[in-house]
């Protein structure tokens, strides 16, 4: 992580047969981050990354492929000029029911008393142009550490709009937008730990939520990682399925819920990848 010759690599396939990793982005000699993996919808597959020596400098840039992954655009930044990391900063972006692409983003500060702060990004234009809200609203009276990163998105009902981000006070934090994610609400804590990990949800076709997370409020080791279930709409989760509880770094979920099957990747103990396929009834 932070190194020059961190490049974005790609690998194919299913549980025990998975294709050699291969290099699909590599811009310039700075070190990449944070690749996001995008279904428009349409059969295309987008890849968002940031570059850039320091999260302050980031650019976003984003590449897509027509075939299933096998060959990729060339990149292109996302918003030309941007420092600091437009568009889709580690999760994926959703599509609401009136066709806004609409992706989590965040900001972070390394002057001063480092303040991390959440927006989104918006493109009405499936992606060729994007226009961010103000920053969210945090009441930082009684919040400890330098605040909220990485919203993770979904829409309950059209233009119904929420966010769950993770925080560095000890729990996931959330927002909602009633106007298709063009305002939102102060952002306020939930009742679930988070030891300042990433975290990520999706939804099936029942309106279930799916959100894995290291359920420890407490800083240090991210460990364990779970998923959980939430039929109210996020109001309550329900733990369904530990991963990870030993005395390692389980961390970064991704998670894509697609039919009857949830896929979930998240990094293992530093040196690997691990992904999973939970059939849901």
């Amino acid at each position: 992580e932070s190194a020059d010759n961190v490049a974005i690599w790609l690998s194919k396939g299913k549980p025990g047969n998975w294709s050699a990793p291969r290099r699909v982005a590599k811009i310039r000699d700075d070190a990449h981050w944070n690749p996001v993996l995008f279904r428009d919808g349409k059969g295309k597959v987008y890849l968002f990354f940031k570059a850039g020596k320091k999260i302050t400098e980031w650019e976003t840039w984003w590449t897509a492929s027509s075939d299933d992954g096998t060959t990729w655009s060339k990149p292109v930044e996302l918003v030309k000029g941007d420092r600091g990391g437009r568009g889709p900063v580690r999760n994926k972006p959703i599509v609401l029911s009136n066709g806004v692409w609409l992706a989590g983003a965040s900001f972070e500060s390394e002057t001063g008393d480092k303040h991390w702060d959440v927006f989104v990004d918006r493109s009405s234009n499936n992606g060729r142009t994007w226009k961010a809200t103000p920053f969210l609203e945090l009441d930082r009276s009684n919040f400890r550490g330098h605040g909220v990163i990485q919203p993770t998105l979904w829409e309950s009902e059209p233009g119904i709009v929420h966010m769950l981000v993770r925080s560095s006070n000890a729990r996931i934090y959330r927002s909602d937008s009633k106007d298709y994610g063009k305002s939102w609400c102060p952002l306020y804590p939930t009742d679930m730990p988070n030891n300042n990990s990433g975290i990520d949800l999706d939804t099936d076709d029942q309106g279930r939520i799916f959100l894995a997370y290291n359920n420890i409020g407490a800083p240090g080791i991210r460990t364990p990682l779970v998923l959980s279930v939430s039929t109210d709409d996020g109001k309550t989760f329900t733990k369904i399925k530990t991963f990870e509880r030993g005395l390692a770094e389980y961390s970064y979920p991704a998670v894509v819920v697609k039919g009857d099957t949830i896929h979930i990747t998240y990094t293992y103990e530093r040196d690997y990848i691990a992904y999973w396929q939970i059939k849901v009834k």
